[in-house]
């Protein structure tokens, strides 16, 4: 498998925006004479997800005797599982947590307390998807493993999809399952296919070798011990661990999913040239979206990816900020006529998510944004794509 042509971002017509976006946001900090990382907050909140993800393991290991309280601790585990990773490591695989990149480095290996991979995650989801969102054959995030599953409608249609609006969710909850046992050897793979192992300054072998050793010790402590050193029966240890996997994952794709496969967002393809006629900044106005900017308590649980857009146009921001410049953005956007998603309400957001895979379900083609060609930029694969 050949890499991927990189894909040129042009336009002209909203170069001020861009230019307006950026000064205004960097006008903010330099006012409140703040930092663009994380501050005692999310020093709080990582240790409040932290315990929310090993407490209840630490009780399973040692005080619990009742098979009910068992499952309701490992539901926790997947809680906090989910939440360590929406709230801890996306911050910090993003360069967000701290300015000193040792710190982000520590804190991303969070990701393989869980089950996964920092590497593979900032290769699929820092590379791929940030830079290509909804851009069909270049976004894994919308590439879904199983043909029984259609995100795109550049997609081939096939015949249960018709149903998947309603199956979708199973599906769902087996995302973090995947990655602690499959996925990751799977992606590094191909990955190291498509030249991609570079841009990350790592080897195929040592990924690998990484991927091993971390997915050895995930398995031996959340299966092992409570087999080994606990009364449970097997059989209650190993359904346990499934179901801390499943609430995670369905966690997990109920916050990402609404941000980007909706009826209110563009797909779209690149030109025989391979260019996608919009400035990167403005395409992620145009494929992504906000929710539930209201609830605060859901904003601190998901680590601000309610904010979806902001997240998008400012990665290398925690995400503690993006409350305060969601305002910046949407005002900027509408001053410069140009989209701002956002629902309502999570619940809300959820089932316009479910509208949009039964629209997929069908023959449904997205009306194509039409933009005037000018000066092009180019985005590497090779580097973490985040804005100036």
């Amino acid at each position: 498998m050949a890499a991927v042509k990189p894909v040129r971002f042009i336009g002209k017509t909203n170069r001020d925006f861009v230019k307006t976006l950026n000064k205004r946001v960097e006008g903010y900090f330099k006012e409140k004479g703040i930092s663009k990382h994380a501050d005692y907050r999310m020093v709080i909140k990582t240790f409040c997800m932290l315990a929310m993800y090993i407490t209840p393991f630490v009780f399973i290991l040692t005080s619990v005797e009742s098979t009910w309280l068992f499952y309701g601790l490992e539901i926790l585990m997947g809680i906090g599982m989910a939440g360590v990773g929406l709230s801890v490591m996306h911050d910090a695989n993003h360069h967000a947590y701290s300015k000193n990149q040792k710190i982000n480095n520590i804190i991303s290996f969070s990701l393989n307390l869980v089950g996964g991979s920092s590497t593979n995650w900032r290769i699929q989801h820092n590379v791929l998807h940030h830079t290509y969102t909804n851009v069909h054959h270049h976004d894994e995030d919308i590439m879904p493993v199983t043909n029984l599953l259609r995100f795109s409608p550049h997609d081939e249609l096939r015949k249960p999809h018709k149903y998947q609006y309603l199956y979708a969710w199973f599906f769902y909850g087996l995302m973090t399952l995947m990655w602690a046992t499959t996925k990751d050897f799977t992606q590094l793979k191909r990955y190291k296919q498509k030249d991609l192992l570079k841009g990350q300054r790592i080897t195929y072998n040592r990924a690998l070798m990484s991927i091993v050793l971390t997915k050895v010790v995930f398995l031996s402590i959340t299966l092992g011990l409570p087999m080994v050193i606990t009364d449970y029966a097997w059989y209650n240890v190993i359904l346990g661990w499934l179901t801390m996997h499943f609430v995670a994952g369905l966690l997990l794709a109920l916050v990402f999913q609404p941000a980007h496969v909706m009826e209110d967002v563009d797909y779209p393809l690149p030109t025989e040239k391979n260019e996608i006629e919009n400035f990167w900044l403005v395409h992620q106005l145009y494929t992504t979206c906000d929710f539930a900017h209201g609830n605060r308590i859901l904003s601190w649980y998901v680590g601000g990816l309610n904010y979806q857009v902001e997240h998008h146009l400012f990665p290398n921001i925690c995400h503690i900020h993006y409350r305060a410049i969601s305002k910046i953005v949407k005002e900027t956007a509408s001053e410069f006529d140009l989209p701002y998603h956002v629902r309502k309400t999570f619940t809300g957001a959820i089932y316009k998510h479910a509208k949009m895979l039964k629209k997929l379900g069908t023959d449904w083609k997205p009306t194509p944004i039409k933009l005037t060609d000018s000066s092009s930029t180019v985005v590497k694969e090779e580097r973490i794509a985040e804005p100036a």
